[in-house]
Protein backbone atom coordinates (compact mmCIF):
# COMPACT_ATOMS: atom_id res chain seq x y z
CA UNK A 1 0.00 0.00 0.00
CA UNK A 2 1.72 3.16 -1.25
CA UNK A 3 0.79 6.73 -2.10
CA UNK A 4 -1.53 7.32 0.85
CA UNK A 5 -2.84 10.81 1.41
CA UNK A 6 -1.67 11.32 4.95
CA UNK A 7 -3.20 14.81 5.15
CA UNK A 8 -6.64 13.22 5.50
CA UNK A 9 -5.35 10.81 8.12
CA UNK A 10 -4.09 13.65 10.29
CA UNK A 11 -7.68 14.93 10.57
CA UNK A 12 -9.57 11.70 11.28
CA UNK A 13 -6.94 9.63 13.11
CA UNK A 14 -4.69 9.98 16.10
CA UNK A 15 -0.97 10.09 15.30
CA UNK A 16 1.12 7.96 17.63
CA UNK A 17 4.77 9.09 18.06
CA UNK A 18 7.08 6.07 17.70
CA UNK A 19 10.54 7.58 18.21
CA UNK A 20 13.15 8.47 15.63
CA UNK A 21 13.43 6.87 12.19
CA UNK A 22 16.54 4.87 11.37
CA UNK A 23 19.20 6.45 9.10
CA UNK A 24 22.13 4.22 8.22
CA UNK A 25 24.86 4.79 5.59
CA UNK A 26 25.33 1.92 3.13
CA UNK A 27 29.05 2.75 2.99
CA UNK A 28 30.44 2.99 6.51
CA UNK A 29 32.13 6.39 7.00
CA UNK A 30 32.85 8.75 9.86
CA UNK A 31 31.23 11.54 7.82
CA UNK A 32 28.63 11.89 5.07
CA UNK A 33 29.78 12.97 1.62
CA UNK A 34 27.82 14.14 -1.38
CA UNK A 35 26.32 11.19 -3.31
CA UNK A 36 26.70 8.75 -0.40
CA UNK A 37 23.74 6.38 -0.23
CA UNK A 38 21.75 5.83 2.98
CA UNK A 39 19.21 3.30 4.11
CA UNK A 40 16.37 5.32 5.64
CA UNK A 41 13.53 3.48 7.32
CA UNK A 42 11.87 2.11 10.45
CA UNK A 43 11.69 -1.01 12.59
CA UNK A 44 8.24 -2.28 13.59
CA UNK A 45 7.48 -4.69 16.37
CA UNK A 46 6.22 -8.11 15.45
CA UNK A 47 2.71 -7.75 14.07
CA UNK A 48 -0.18 -10.15 14.40
CA UNK A 49 -1.43 -12.11 11.40
CA UNK A 50 -3.81 -10.03 9.28
CA UNK A 51 -2.13 -6.71 10.09
CA UNK A 52 -1.57 -4.43 7.11
CA UNK A 53 0.66 -1.37 6.80
CA UNK A 54 0.86 1.62 4.47
CA UNK A 55 4.03 3.65 3.91
CA UNK A 56 4.74 7.24 2.86
CA UNK A 57 5.25 7.77 -0.87
CA UNK A 58 8.75 9.30 -0.87
CA UNK A 59 8.82 9.66 -4.65
CA UNK A 60 6.69 12.78 -4.08
CA UNK A 61 8.83 14.04 -1.21
CA UNK A 62 12.37 13.57 -2.51
CA UNK A 63 13.78 16.06 -5.03
CA UNK A 64 16.97 16.83 -6.95
CA UNK A 65 18.98 17.43 -3.79
CA UNK A 66 17.73 14.37 -1.88
CA UNK A 67 17.28 11.67 -4.51
CA UNK A 68 15.28 8.47 -4.04
CA UNK A 69 17.58 5.68 -5.20
CA UNK A 70 15.41 2.71 -4.21
CA UNK A 71 11.78 2.62 -3.12
CA UNK A 72 10.39 0.82 -0.09
CA UNK A 73 11.57 -2.68 0.73
CA UNK A 74 10.14 -4.68 3.62
CA UNK A 75 12.08 -7.52 5.29
CA UNK A 76 11.38 -9.75 8.30
CA UNK A 77 14.32 -9.90 10.73
CA UNK A 78 15.38 -12.84 12.89
CA UNK A 79 13.76 -11.40 16.03
CA UNK A 80 10.42 -11.19 14.23
CA UNK A 81 10.53 -7.44 13.68
CA UNK A 82 9.72 -5.85 10.34
CA UNK A 83 12.25 -3.59 8.65
CA UNK A 84 10.94 -1.14 6.06
CA UNK A 85 13.46 1.13 4.34
CA UNK A 86 14.25 3.15 1.25
CA UNK A 87 17.64 4.20 -0.15
CA UNK A 88 18.32 7.93 -0.57
CA UNK A 89 21.34 9.95 -1.62
CA UNK A 90 22.03 13.67 -0.98
CA UNK A 91 23.55 15.57 -3.91
CA UNK A 92 24.23 18.95 -2.30
CA UNK A 93 26.42 19.98 0.61
CA UNK A 94 24.56 21.20 3.70
CA UNK A 95 22.35 20.25 6.64
CA UNK A 96 19.39 18.03 5.86
CA UNK A 97 16.35 17.52 8.01
CA UNK A 98 15.09 14.13 6.96
CA UNK A 99 11.30 14.03 6.50
CA UNK A 100 9.24 12.20 9.11
CA UNK A 101 8.08 8.71 8.22
CA UNK A 102 4.38 7.94 8.72
CA UNK A 103 3.18 4.36 8.81
CA UNK A 104 -0.53 3.54 8.48
CA UNK A 105 -1.24 0.34 10.42
CA UNK A 106 -4.51 -1.52 10.09
CA UNK A 107 -4.89 -4.04 12.90
CA UNK A 108 -6.45 -7.46 12.48
CA UNK A 109 -9.53 -6.15 14.35
CA UNK A 110 -10.03 -3.48 11.66
CA UNK A 111 -8.87 -0.44 13.69
CA UNK A 112 -6.35 1.92 12.07
CA UNK A 113 -3.38 3.66 13.70
CA UNK A 114 -0.93 6.17 12.29
CA UNK A 115 2.65 5.77 13.53
CA UNK A 116 5.08 8.67 13.18
CA UNK A 117 8.85 8.31 13.18
CA UNK A 118 10.75 11.59 13.45
CA UNK A 119 13.33 12.26 10.78
CA UNK A 120 16.89 12.82 12.04
CA UNK A 121 19.34 15.47 10.85
CA UNK A 122 21.99 14.71 8.25
CA UNK A 123 25.11 16.77 7.67
CA UNK A 124 26.55 16.41 4.16
CA UNK A 125 29.88 17.80 3.01
CA UNK A 126 32.12 17.60 -0.02
CA UNK A 127 35.67 16.35 -0.04
CA UNK A 128 37.83 19.27 1.16
CA UNK A 129 40.51 20.44 -1.25
CA UNK A 130 43.57 22.37 -0.14
CA UNK A 131 43.74 24.99 -2.89
CA UNK A 132 47.13 26.21 -1.65
CA UNK A 133 48.93 22.92 -2.28
CA UNK A 134 46.62 21.30 -4.83
CA UNK A 135 48.17 20.54 -8.19
CA UNK A 136 46.93 18.50 -11.16
CA UNK A 137 48.86 15.32 -11.85
CA UNK A 138 48.81 13.34 -15.10
CA UNK A 139 46.99 10.02 -15.15
CA UNK A 140 49.17 7.05 -14.32
CA UNK A 141 49.46 4.15 -16.73
CA UNK A 142 47.79 0.88 -15.88
CA UNK A 143 49.88 -1.30 -13.61
CA UNK A 144 51.10 -4.45 -15.36
CA UNK A 145 51.80 -7.33 -13.01
CA UNK A 146 54.26 -10.06 -14.09
CA UNK A 147 52.66 -13.25 -15.35
CA UNK A 148 53.43 -16.23 -13.12
CA UNK A 149 54.13 -19.80 -14.21
CA UNK A 150 50.99 -21.02 -12.42
CA UNK A 151 48.88 -18.67 -14.56
CA UNK A 152 50.41 -19.85 -17.83
CA UNK A 153 50.46 -23.56 -16.95
CA UNK A 154 46.81 -24.33 -17.86
CA UNK A 155 47.13 -22.51 -21.19
CA UNK A 156 50.48 -24.17 -21.96
CA UNK A 157 49.17 -27.62 -21.07
CA UNK A 158 46.06 -27.06 -23.15
CA UNK A 159 48.08 -25.89 -26.13
CA UNK A 160 50.47 -28.85 -25.96
CA UNK A 161 47.54 -31.23 -25.60
CA UNK A 162 45.87 -29.70 -28.65
CA UNK A 163 49.09 -30.01 -30.68
CA UNK A 164 49.45 -33.66 -29.62
CA UNK A 165 45.88 -34.41 -30.72
CA UNK A 166 46.44 -32.71 -34.08
CA UNK A 167 49.68 -34.65 -34.65
CA UNK A 168 48.00 -37.95 -33.81
CA UNK A 169 45.13 -37.18 -36.15
CA UNK A 170 47.51 -36.21 -38.97
CA UNK A 171 49.52 -39.42 -38.51
CA UNK A 172 46.81 -42.02 -37.98
CA UNK A 173 43.78 -40.73 -39.90
CA UNK A 174 45.40 -40.96 -43.36
CA UNK A 175 46.56 -44.51 -42.60
CA UNK A 176 43.11 -45.44 -41.36
CA UNK A 177 41.44 -44.03 -44.46
CA UNK A 178 43.95 -45.73 -46.74
CA UNK A 179 43.37 -49.03 -44.98
CA UNK A 180 39.60 -48.68 -45.21
CA UNK A 181 39.71 -47.72 -48.87
CA UNK A 182 42.02 -50.64 -49.54
CA UNK A 183 39.67 -53.02 -47.74
CA UNK A 184 36.55 -51.62 -49.38
CA UNK A 185 37.99 -51.57 -52.88
CA UNK A 186 37.41 -54.82 -54.74
CA UNK A 187 40.84 -55.71 -56.06
CA UNK A 188 41.69 -58.13 -58.81
CA UNK A 189 44.32 -60.83 -58.14
CA UNK A 190 47.75 -59.44 -57.35
CA UNK A 191 49.54 -61.08 -60.31
CA UNK A 192 46.90 -59.86 -62.81
CA UNK A 193 47.20 -56.29 -61.55
CA UNK A 194 51.01 -56.40 -61.59
CA UNK A 195 51.24 -57.88 -65.12
CA UNK A 196 48.76 -55.34 -66.49
CA UNK A 197 50.69 -52.45 -64.97
CA UNK A 198 54.04 -53.81 -66.19
CA UNK A 199 52.67 -54.04 -69.73
CA UNK A 200 52.50 -50.22 -69.81
CA UNK A 201 56.32 -50.08 -69.79
CA UNK A 202 56.81 -52.46 -72.74
CA UNK A 203 58.48 -49.89 -75.01
CA UNK A 204 62.04 -48.78 -75.58
CA UNK A 205 60.90 -45.16 -75.47
CA UNK A 206 61.56 -45.33 -71.71
CA UNK A 207 65.22 -46.25 -72.25
CA UNK A 208 66.37 -42.76 -73.14
CA UNK A 209 68.32 -41.18 -70.26
CA UNK A 210 65.70 -38.50 -69.61
CA UNK A 211 62.98 -41.14 -69.00
CA UNK A 212 64.93 -43.89 -67.25
CA UNK A 213 64.06 -42.57 -63.78
CA UNK A 214 60.32 -42.88 -64.49
CA UNK A 215 60.90 -46.30 -66.10
CA UNK A 216 62.70 -47.86 -63.12
CA UNK A 217 60.53 -46.11 -60.51
CA UNK A 218 57.39 -47.43 -62.21
CA UNK A 219 58.62 -51.03 -62.47
CA UNK A 220 59.94 -51.22 -58.89
CA UNK A 221 56.78 -49.63 -57.45
CA UNK A 222 54.65 -52.24 -59.25
CA UNK A 223 56.83 -55.04 -57.90
CA UNK A 224 56.69 -53.62 -54.34
CA UNK A 225 52.90 -53.53 -54.43
CA UNK A 226 52.85 -57.10 -55.74
CA UNK A 227 55.23 -58.28 -53.00
CA UNK A 228 53.06 -56.54 -50.43
CA UNK A 229 49.93 -58.40 -51.56
CA UNK A 230 51.63 -61.71 -52.37
CA UNK A 231 53.92 -62.14 -49.36
CA UNK A 232 52.44 -59.74 -46.82
CA UNK A 233 55.63 -57.65 -46.71
CA UNK A 234 55.17 -53.87 -46.36
CA UNK A 235 57.49 -53.31 -49.30
CA UNK A 236 56.29 -49.81 -50.32
CA UNK A 237 57.50 -48.45 -46.95
CA UNK A 238 60.89 -50.24 -47.01
CA UNK A 239 64.30 -49.47 -48.42
CA UNK A 240 65.88 -51.92 -50.85
CA UNK A 241 68.06 -53.42 -48.10
CA UNK A 242 65.10 -53.88 -45.74
CA UNK A 243 62.95 -55.36 -48.50
CA UNK A 244 65.41 -58.05 -49.51
CA UNK A 245 66.10 -58.97 -45.89
CA UNK A 246 62.38 -59.75 -45.59
CA UNK A 247 62.22 -61.48 -49.00
CA UNK A 248 64.87 -64.07 -48.11
CA UNK A 249 63.42 -67.54 -47.92
CA UNK A 250 59.97 -66.55 -49.22
CA UNK A 251 58.17 -69.37 -50.96
CA UNK A 252 58.68 -69.51 -54.72
CA UNK A 253 61.67 -67.10 -54.72
CA UNK A 254 64.67 -69.09 -55.91
CA UNK A 255 68.22 -67.92 -55.07
CA UNK A 256 68.87 -67.06 -58.75
CA UNK A 257 65.63 -65.05 -58.97
CA UNK A 258 66.43 -63.37 -55.65
CA UNK A 259 69.85 -62.19 -56.86
CA UNK A 260 68.55 -61.00 -60.23
CA UNK A 261 65.69 -59.05 -58.63
CA UNK A 262 68.05 -57.53 -56.07
CA UNK A 263 70.35 -56.28 -58.84
CA UNK A 264 67.33 -54.76 -60.62
CA UNK A 265 66.30 -52.82 -57.48
CA UNK A 266 69.88 -51.68 -56.84
CA UNK A 267 70.17 -50.46 -60.44
CA UNK A 268 66.87 -48.62 -60.02
CA UNK A 269 68.25 -46.90 -56.91
CA UNK A 270 71.33 -45.79 -58.84
CA UNK A 271 69.19 -44.40 -61.63
CA UNK A 272 66.78 -42.59 -59.27
CA UNK A 273 69.27 -41.24 -56.74
CA UNK A 274 72.78 -41.33 -58.24
CA UNK A 275 71.99 -40.15 -61.79
CA UNK A 276 73.22 -43.47 -63.17
CA UNK A 277 72.42 -44.09 -66.86
CA UNK A 278 71.70 -47.75 -67.63
CA UNK A 279 72.70 -49.19 -71.00
CA UNK A 280 70.29 -50.78 -73.48
CA UNK A 281 71.11 -54.33 -72.36
CA UNK A 282 70.25 -53.53 -68.73
CA UNK A 283 67.07 -51.77 -69.81
CA UNK A 284 66.03 -54.71 -72.02
CA UNK A 285 66.41 -57.15 -69.09
CA UNK A 286 64.35 -55.12 -66.59
CA UNK A 287 60.82 -55.81 -67.83
CA UNK A 288 61.18 -59.55 -68.66
CA UNK A 289 62.82 -60.11 -65.26
CA UNK A 290 59.91 -58.38 -63.51
CA UNK A 291 57.30 -60.36 -65.47
CA UNK A 292 59.15 -63.64 -64.78
CA UNK A 293 59.26 -62.87 -61.05
CA UNK A 294 55.50 -62.26 -60.92
CA UNK A 295 54.51 -65.32 -62.96
CA UNK A 296 56.96 -67.65 -61.17
CA UNK A 297 55.92 -66.67 -57.67
CA UNK A 298 52.24 -66.80 -58.61
CA UNK A 299 52.70 -70.30 -60.13
CA UNK A 300 54.40 -71.41 -56.92
CA UNK A 301 51.40 -70.15 -55.00
CA UNK A 302 48.99 -72.11 -57.22
CA UNK A 303 51.00 -75.30 -56.76
CA UNK A 304 51.09 -74.84 -52.99
CA UNK A 305 47.33 -74.29 -52.83
CA UNK A 306 46.81 -77.44 -54.95
CA UNK A 307 48.88 -79.51 -52.51
CA UNK A 308 46.85 -78.20 -49.57
CA UNK A 309 43.62 -79.22 -51.31
CA UNK A 310 44.88 -82.75 -51.92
Amino acid sequence: MRGLLFALLYIVLDIIPMGQAELKPLQQRDSALVADQFSYGVLLDREDAGTGIGLTDFSKICNDTLVLVRDWQIDTLKDGKLKADIVVAPFEEGEYEMPDIYVLRRNASGSIDTLRFSGPSLSVMTMPVDTATFSIHPLKAQINYPVTFAETLPHTAGGLGGIAVIVLLCVFLPKLFRRKSKEEKVQEPAHIEALRELEKYRSDKYWVPSRQKAFYSGITDILKNYIDRRFGIDAPEMTTIELFEELKGCEGVTPQMYESLKKLFERADYVKFAKYVADDEENAQALPLSVNFVTSTYQAQIEEEGKNVL
